[in-house]
């Protein structure tokens, strides 16, 4: 079984390389000088077989490309389609074994849910009860309002929720769900984000009640304003205040305060397609400021200009990483 758990990243031109020639064999057969070149690309360096090894795994759990990154009409190899689906699938080549599964599974999530936003946008809601939802990049979410309850289910992402009082007779409890358990508003204006199996909470007006999914020894917990936590489906984390900059994505800004570097990449990843890395020589740089999200190539230009950063791009811009100056 393959595994890359252990192993350094592969250079992007590799994955790139590898990438392509996934793509020519998808599209057509190979011609006798072709497929000599490719079967001495391979075997030219390690680098080459290792990424080559992940082509094939991908190809195994795919089988085949994908409709989005299969483009055999488009034979000119300087077209930009053709370019933008190299760059995406020289990303899942990066992520194999677990990158088609992930980004399989978020496309389900997304497409199927009532509201979601792709990648670097955002949107406001207005729900039928006066309550107002916004969803920032990369999220989806359902909403069910019954005689029982005012529902909203996050399946990915991050939201702010500003709740109103219910207009019905019997004044329905306003509840956020997640994988790891249910929020209940008291009067409340909170955002929740689900990451790594652990949903975030963040009161900034009147409280949220929480209770897990799977534990039924842990009593259900008030946070109240200006409280954050987070919480699994069987435990939940301390009260911590709650950061004053945590609603900044819902005006475009990312605004940190002496944040390491690679958790400032990390976050500013989410806001635009394709891989950012940082070089671990500079991930504990610390970074402050406030940056556009809405334009990730202005924040990073921004980082060049204040900080001893050198920032180099591959794969048309979808693979990006932050050095030393």
């Amino acid at each position: 079984m393959l595994t890359h758990r252990h192993e350094p990243p592969l250079d992007p031109k590799v994955l790139e390389e590898a990438a392509e020639w996934l793509m020519r064999l998808s599209e057509s057969e190979l011609s006798d000088t072709e497929r000599a070149e490719w079967e001495c690309w391979k075997v030219s360096s390690p680098e080459r077989d290792r990424a080559w090894n992940r082509a094939q795994l991908l190809q195994s759990k795919l089988g085949g490309l994908p409709a989005t990154l299969a483009m055999s009409t488009l034979d000119r190899p300087s077209h930009p389609d053709r370019r933008r689906a190299l760059g995406k699938l020289a990303l899942l080549l990066a992520a194999v074994p677990t990158g088609w599964g992930t980004w399989k599974l978020a496309q389900q999530q997304q497409w199927s849910a009532d509201y979601r936003t792709a990648v670097g946008e955002s949107r406001e809601l207005s729900l039928a009860d006066g309550s107002r939802i916004t969803l920032n990049t990369d999220s989806a979410i359902d909403v069910l309002f019954d005689t029982r309850q005012r529902l909203v289910r996050l399946r990915e992402g991050e939201i702010l929720v500003q709740t109103a009082p219910d207009t019905a007779a019997l004044a329905r409890p306003f509840r956020v769900d997640t994988g790891q358990g249910r929020m209940q508003a008291l009067g409340t204006q909170f955002i929740v984000r689900e990451l790594q199996a652990r949903t975030h909470l963040a009161v900034l007006d009147g409280a949220v009640r929480v209770e897990l999914a799977q534990s039924t020894q842990q009593a259900p917990l008030i946070v109240a304003a200006g409280q954050r936590t987070d919480f699994s489906s069987h435990d939940i984390g301390q009260l911590t205040p709650t950061d004053r900059n945590a609603s900044a994505w819902t005006q475009g800004m990312l605004v940190v305060d002496k944040m390491r570097l690679a958790d400032f990449v990390s976050e500013l990843a989410r806001y635009r397609r394709g891989f950012l890395r940082c070089d671990p020589a500079i991930a504990g740089l610390r970074i402050s400021g406030a940056f556009p999200v809405s334009d990730t190539q202005r924040t990073l230009n921004m980082l060049v200009q204040t900080y001893p950063i050198l920032v180099s791009g591959h794969l048309s811009g979808y693979w990006v990483t932050l050095s030393p100056a």
